[in-house]
């Protein structure tokens, strides 16, 4: 197992849950240090392929400003905008490199909130944006990565969870 622990360990006397559940290789991890709001668990395929094609396009600007703002109410003590990134794709796609800089900050982005689950941070913000000039892969990918996250704690959206980092 990595150094960062999946779970953690639950307060002396509670009931041991998914998302408070000791780690094998310590026993124990740091404590909730903050709560925010669990986000939505999405088909990778729907959003890379499937929703892209029946929206005409559309659907990848709505998925970014969605995580974005999934993001930020997950974990409020970090400024993360939510409307910005996705006006980047639709006024400066032309410029090629102001698309690439935003997937990056949002692969930068997933990994701090994958730390603040008290997840390993497994995702990297350079993959995000190289996987852009394969077929668009970058939102395959990155949602991949946010779904780590929700698994992590299995509880429906916009329940209040515990965040560790």
């Amino acid at each position: 197992m990595s150094k960062h622990s999946e779970f953690v360990s639950p307060p002396t006397g509670s009931a041991v849950t998914p998302f408070n559940a000791p780690s094998p290789d310590t026993g124990h991890a740091p404590a909730a240090v903050a709560s925010g709001l669990a986000m939505k668990r999405r088909n990778p395929l729907g959003v890379w392929i499937g929703l892209p094609l029946i929206t005409l396009g559309i659907y990848p600007l709505v998925w970014y400003y969605k995580i974005h703002k999934e993001m930020a109410e997950f974990d409020r003590r970090r400024q993360i905008p939510v409307a910005g990134p996705m006006l980047v794709l639709i006024f400066l796609s032309w410029t090629v490199i102001a698309p690439l800089i935003s997937f990056h900050n949002a692969g930068a982005r997933i990994r701090d909130s994958q730390r603040a689950a008290g997840l390993a941070p497994t995702c990297s913000p350079t993959l995000s944006w190289v996987l852009a000039f394969l077929f668009g892969l970058h939102t395959l990918y990155m949602q991949v990565e946010l779904n780590k996250i929700v698994d992590r704690y299995q509880v429906p959206p916009h329940t209040t969870v515990p965040l560790y980092v």
